[in-house]
């Protein structure tokens, strides 16, 4: 597709420096979409965003900090002034910090829910706005988690937020149908990222026994849940709105012990 193409659609992600964002960036690039890079980490969404573009995607840069409304916006300004339009957004920036539930702080509090469901708030509504006023429609992609369903000890925050996020998705499918805009979310078990990598290394995670736990018997991979998202905004999906697909290898699925 020529670099001017009106016609080629268009995905903001957030998050997407590194890890599961940047993956789904790959896969969509791949799928025919322009991309925009969005992350708090400016220089990161900088990099990633020439790497795309050296492979020969049209790809740019944001700096977007998902706890900040203006910011959200000022990204979808940035895919709105590049490219001249925006039919996705996939959100997913996110952090993980266990902490026992006693000694967690107001403060560590209020920043997972900032992040994991104000970000998820703030970065949907400003693609919501953008995708009425083009007329078009669009896809929204919350990247969730199994912990909106399944509670982990020592993530009371982070479960809360997720479980947020799954009836934010709901809520917002609902309310966005009459503009034909999509809203579903993607929710992983553990995936193979550096954030597992390093959850890992502090002792937060026991792959053994997760590897376990799982039915398939193995953590998702990047791809797998790209594959995911490319089938949700794709138009095979065009009759899902409002769900969470858990990528999770049957995790929620298993009750047997």
């Amino acid at each position: 597709m020529s670099q001017n193409s009106s016609e080629q659609r268009v995905a903001l992600l957030t998050g997407a420096a590194r890890g599961i964002g940047k993956g789904v960036a790959a896969q969509l690039i791949a799928d025919g979409f322009a991309v925009v890079i969005g992350d708090v980490r400016g220089d990161a969404a900088e990099e990633t965003a020439h790497e795309f573009v050296a492979a020969g995607a049209r790809a740019v840069a944001a700096a977007v900090d998902v706890t900040d409304a203006a910011a959200c916006t000022a990204g979808v300004q940035k895919a709105l002034d590049v490219f001249g339009r925006l039919d996705v957004l996939v959100n997913s920036a996110g952090i993980s910090a266990p902490k026992d539930t006693l000694e967690l702080t107001p403060e560590e509090w209020r920043r997972m829910i900032d992040i994991q469901l104000n970000g998820a708030f703030f970065a949907a509504q400003a693609a919501g706005r953008a995708m009425v006023a083009q007329g078009r429609g669009g896809c929204i992609v919350q990247i969730s988690s199994i912990n909106a369903e399944a509670a982990f000890p020592r993530r009371a925050a982070y479960a809360s937020a997720k479980a947020g996020v799954a009836m934010l998705v709901k809520t917002l499918a609902i309310e966005w149908a009459t503009h034909n805009i999509r809203v579903n979310a993607v929710g992983p078990s553990h995936t193979e990222t550096e954030m597992t990598r390093a959850n890992i290394e502090k002792g937060n995670i026991d792959v053994a026994a997760i590897q376990r736990r799982i039915p398939l018997g193995r953590l998702a991979t990047v791809q797998d849940v790209s594959n995911a998202v490319s089938f949700l905004v794709s138009n095979r999906a065009e009759y899902i709105t409002g769900q969470s697909l858990y990528v999770d290898g049957g995790y929620l699925a298993y009750g047997y012990f």
